[in-house]
């Protein structure tokens, strides 16, 4: 094998080996996955509100109907492999957000309850949470004083 000497080289050897991504078909599968599941909370925030609920109590079934569908597909491995067909379009919409938390909670399982489940279950979500409230505490602290 020849030795890579320059940076432009190790570019070149590394674009010749890379596989081509499909752009443009990861794209629509994003977009229809994503759509489909924005569609089924659409869906039972309707039938919420034709049972004679408000929009909050409604938004809030949607919420947890959904966390909980994709919690059970994590479980199942079945979260994952839509996932890499979908790519984004899984994990935009609140199911990624509950898939960041069970499948740490469920690749740390044998670690025990306390140091496993409890102390990794917010690796990945843990800073998207700090870093989410913290932003929304400074727009609030500005909106405050500015409009």
């Amino acid at each position: 094998m020849k030795s890579i000497e320059t940076k432009q080289e190790y570019l070149d050897y590394v674009d010749k080996k890379s596989p081509n991504s499909p752009i443009l078909k990861n794209c629509f599968n994003a977009f229809w996955v994503g759509g489909l599941i924005c569609s089924i909370g659409q869906i039972i925030f309707d039938f919420c509100k034709y049972q004679g609920l408000g929009d909050t109590e409604s938004s809030t079934i949607v919420s947890i109907i959904l966390i909980g569908i994709a919690a059970i597909l994590t479980g199942l491995n079945i979260f994952n492999k839509i996932g890499k067909f979908a790519g984004a379009g899984s994990l935009v919409p609140i199911t990624g957000f509950a898939n960041s938390i069970v499948s740490p909670a469920i690749e740390y399982k044998s670690e025990g309850y306390v140091m496993g489940v409890g102390g990794k279950m917010f690796t990945v979500a843990g800073p998207v949470l700090v870093f989410g409230i913290s932003a929304s505490v400074i727009v609030g602290i500005i909106a405050t004083f500015f409009f």
